[in-house]
């Protein structure tokens, strides 16, 4: 569900606690001062520019607050199969995807009583809704059809079974808004199908960076933080062999946070630790199981194109796994430039921490069995509250493509022994202090100091204010080890 305002596009996370609907609590959800909205389905493509149907609302006459198209497809007249009985209508009804809503009117109509009233009338003898919200609007517009100004059907072309939409346009110039309405999306049947799947396929692949640039030579008021830019970029010596590298500093990526849905209770007793990790396309099959072996919150920044955060929305949709998780934020970070920004990922998501406590790991990493719950008991066991401690949480690795993940502590130390595991970067806990460490980690039963040194990169879990912003703006470069010194020093 998107909501277009004069401002921009927003996520809708407001549900109704009744009838589980999103629409329906726009009224109450959005800001008192808001006056005009545009409610759109998320399957949804524009073959024009927004602003034209925005401009209809200035065609509004008398009460009416609702700006909606007929519905195409013949089932509130309930003739599609025996026995159908759809929800009170007026003759074909109303679909919803695309809806004008008049803020301020709807207010004082008492709005958010006039469809609750309705709602709980029908619902004593429907029982539940078979079209969410399009179902509550429909009842209501049958009692108060003043309220509904119709909108041309090429504002709302619905490509469902059964539909009307040829009726709409006699060329597919004519069209406005397309609505992918039928659970077979791009698979519907329909003359001109092709050139509507060809159209919505474009706007996927679409680089949004494109938007970002000046395609029109448009006269605009002088924008001198563009002109500093430009100034600090002309002044790189382009012979440099790290040109590219110190150009990418500069760069300012399109960033959406908490792409999903998210959903956090904060817990009551002030330990609750959130999983920070960064990904690109590449690792995407590492969620699943990072969400089986982490329960607790997850914070993750994504590194994708435009075409790429479609194909991760269809991925998560798909999974049984990802979808039964709402305390996971997802914080895209649009791909720009050649290099991977490993330390801006890293800050996105450590930003979006509302936890007292984050860990910080790779996304190549699966946390232990119960390591959410035993953080959990550590901070207050540590009195971490009232410290400046960091627990370092031990790092192994494997060379097997196939491992049976070791449930205790003692398979584990019985796979090292046998060499189907080996402690991360081995190479460094043979330096040093590490191997006393290490030696002192297998018979450990309780958390014990340890010394950090030059090149150890352990995985970390820190209080929330405890943020690096070491490297923030860099491209590529600095692994963990500048936060880990940075730790250290504090």
């Amino acid at each position: 569900m998107l909501i277009w305002t004069e401002v921009s596009w927003i996520p809708n996370k407001h549900y109704s606690g009744i009838y589980g609907l999103m629409k329906l609590v726009l009224t109450k959800t959005l800001p008192p001062d808001l006056q005009k909205v545009i409610v759109l389905d998320t399957d949804i493509t524009f073959a024009t520019d927004i602003a034209e149907l925005w401009a209809v609302f200035h065609k509004f006459k008398g009460q009416q607050v609702l700006g909606l198209v007929e519905n195409q497809s013949d089932w509130y007249l309930g003739n599609l199969w025996k026995n159908h009985r759809p929800w009170p209508a007026l003759e074909r009804g109303f679909n919803t995807g695309v809806i004008l809503l008049l803020l301020d009117r709807l207010r004082k109509l008492r709005w958010e009583q006039m469809w609750r009233l309705t709602a709980e009338r029908e619902l004593m003898s429907m029982l539940s809704t078979s079209l969410a919200d399009q179902d509550i609007f429909n009842a209501v517009i049958k009692q108060n059809p003043f309220l509904v100004h119709q909108l041309p059907c090429f504002w709302n072309v619905q490509l469902s079974d059964h539909t009307r939409s040829e009726k709409c346009y006699k060329d597919v110039s004519d069209l406005k808004v397309i609505h992918w309405n039928s659970p077979k999306k791009l698979r519907v049947k329909n003359k001109h199908v092709e050139f509507f799947r060809n159209l919505y396929l474009t706007f996927l692949e679409y680089d949004g960076n494109l938007l970002r640039r000046e395609l029109f030579g448009c006269p605009s008021e002088t924008d001198h933080n563009s002109e500093n830019l430009q100034k600090t970029l002309s002044e790189l010596d382009e012979d440099d062999p790290c040109y590219e590298f110190r150009r990418e500093r500069f760069t300012v990526h399109r960033t959406h946070l908490y792409f999903l849905h998210y959903e956090y209770e904060p817990s009551t007793d002030h330990t609750d630790v959130t999983l920070v990790a960064q990904l690109s396309m590449d690792r995407l099959q590492m969620l699943e199981a990072i969400c089986k072996h982490w329960e607790g919150p997850i914070s993750l920044a994504l590194y994708l194109s435009d075409a790429e955060a479609q194909q991760f929305l269809r991925y998560t949709q798909g999974s049984e796994v990802l979808m039964s998780r709402g305390n996971v934020g997802y914080h895209i970070v649009y791909k720009e430039g050649q290099f991977y920004p490993v330390n801006l990922l890293r800050n996105v998501a450590m930003r979006q921490v509302n936890t007292p406590y984050m860990f910080l790991s790779d996304i190549d990493f699966l946390p232990m069995y119960g390591l959410y719950e035993y953080l959990r008991k550590s901070v207050v066991q540590l009195d971490m509250a009232n410290s400046k401690k960091a627990l370092v949480v031990p790092a192994f690795e494997t060379l097997r493509y196939r491992l049976s993940y070791p449930k205790s502590k003692a398979e584990l130390l019985s796979q090292l022994d046998m060499g189907t595991l080996f402690t991360f970067r081995y190479h460094v806990w043979t330096k040093g202090h590490a191997p006393t460490n290490f030696a002192k980690w297998r018979t450990a039963t309780t958390p014990y100091r340890v010394q950090w040194e030059a090149d150890f990169e352990p995985y970390v879990m820190v209080r929330r204010t405890v943020q690096s912003t070491t490297g923030a703006s860099l491209a590529s470069g600095w692994n963990k080890v500048a936060h880990i010194m940075e730790l250290d020093a504090q």
